[in-house]
């Protein structure tokens, strides 16, 4: 891997495309005031949203290359590294980029709820898309946040900060939760392969080397993040993913009762390390234990 900017603050960013500082923890950029910019990959320190109008750019991003598009929403928290490696070529970008410091939210209720907002952990080819009225209303709060850092520091300005980014934070999740609806058909098609994945791969018995199957391996088989994947499930099902995967295993093990299989045989064969493992999800599942729900199939 080549180059990589340490994001460490906002200004590390602004300063690379050429933006004045405004603030040590808050930085808005208007990219077609920038522009034309170089590409850059980052490592961040800070919060970033992104959103660029039209731009027409290939990110890499793990094992395959995404477009992004316009009224496309990224979202990078710190410990993250994304972006596109600066190859000397030059891009006209419009749109914006807010970055905000951890240290901006020290004290108040967003430094602890911040990490609710799942999407700060998807993957590029899982961004927002945005219709033009959504990116009409981020346009808007860039503009406004811009505006208030370019006023004369006082005792409100940090809460007003706050306030704004949690306010874009919430849009941004309103959003989301749009595109998981428009995107139905999109997510039907997830939950039928997620299911044939747990066929599969009970089927190829990985239980008996890799235990249960968990949200984590199905969502990188899936090729999606964790998080987005867990998203989608909920909002299709309105349960969440490991709840699906629980009810799948207790329905195979409800057909190897019924066809006359020990408790003991059940739970070997789906892969629990011991017996009583599997009569605790069972019995948390439906109510009653594997013995129980053998007995009263038997009346």
């Amino acid at each position: 891997m080549g180059k990589i900017l340490k994001v460490r603050n906002v200004n590390d960013y602004s300063r690379y495309v050429g933006c004045k500082e405004q603030h040590l923890l808050v930085s808005v950029i208007d990219y077609a005031e920038v522009s034309p910019v170089r590409h850059s990959l980052n490592d961040y320190g800070v919060y970033g949203i992104f959103f660029h109008d039209e731009a027409e750019i290939d990110l890499a991003y793990g094992c395959g290359k995404y477009d992004y598009k316009k009224g496309t929403v990224i979202c990078v928290a710190p410990g993250q590294i994304g972006g596109k490696e600066d190859n000397g070529e030059e891009v006209m970008l419009t749109g914006w980029a807010l970055l905000f410091h951890p240290d901006l939210l020290h004290g108040f209720p967003l430094e602890k709820r911040i990490k609710e907002y799942s999407f700060f952990d998807y993957r590029i080819n899982e961004a927002l898309h945005m219709t033009d009225e959504e990116h009409d209303i981020l346009s808007s709060l860039m503009r406004q946040i811009r505006e208030e850092l370019g006023k004369k520091p006082d005792e409100f300005q940090r809460a007003i900060l706050v306030g704004y980014i949690e306010l874009t934070l919430n849009f941004c999740q309103r959003f989301y939760n749009r595109q998981f609806v428009t995107r139905k058909i999109e997510n039907s098609d997830i939950l039928i392969r997620f299911d044939r994945l747990l066929r599969d791969y009970f089927e190829d018995k990985l239980q008996l080397t890799l235990g249960l199957p968990t949200v984590q391996y199905c969502a990188d088989k899936l090729c999606m993040s964790a998080n987005y994947f867990g998203d989608v499930i909920k909002k299709t099902t309105g349960d969440t993913a490991s709840s699906h995967i629980r009810q799948f295993v207790i329905q195979l093990a409800k057909n190897g009762l019924a066809s006359g299989e020990t408790v003991s045989q059940v739970s070997d064969r789906l892969g629990f390390e011991y017996p009583q493992h599997f009569s605790r999800m069972f019995k948390k599942q439906e109510g009653v234990t594997p013995s129980e729900y053998v007995g009263k199939m038997r009346l």
